[in-house]
């Protein structure tokens, strides 16, 4: 799967968590432009790891600010 692919899955699952409807792109952040908190991440961050069979170490998590850091670390993990 490409790394294309892997970020418009993404965009997929953030989708109908993004209740003030903000533009997904690379850039967007989880806390600041879509003010999700701690228990919404965790969701999304479940989803993103049943969707393609992964763990997101807890480590790596406050480094994933953006839709697009969190599609590259997919992108790792899913090799």
């Amino acid at each position: 799967m490409t790394r294309d692919a892997i970020f418009a899955r993404i965009v997929e699952l953030i989708e109908p968590l993004n209740k003030k409807g903000v533009p997904l792109v690379e850039g967007t952040t989880f806390s600041g432009d879509l003010e999700m908190d701690s228990l919404t991440v965790m969701d999304l961050v479940a989803n993103i790891e049943d969707e393609w069979d992964i763990v997101l170490p807890l480590n790596m998590l406050p480094e994933l600010e953006t839709v697009g850091q969190v599609a590259d670390a997919v992108a790792r993990l899913a090799k």
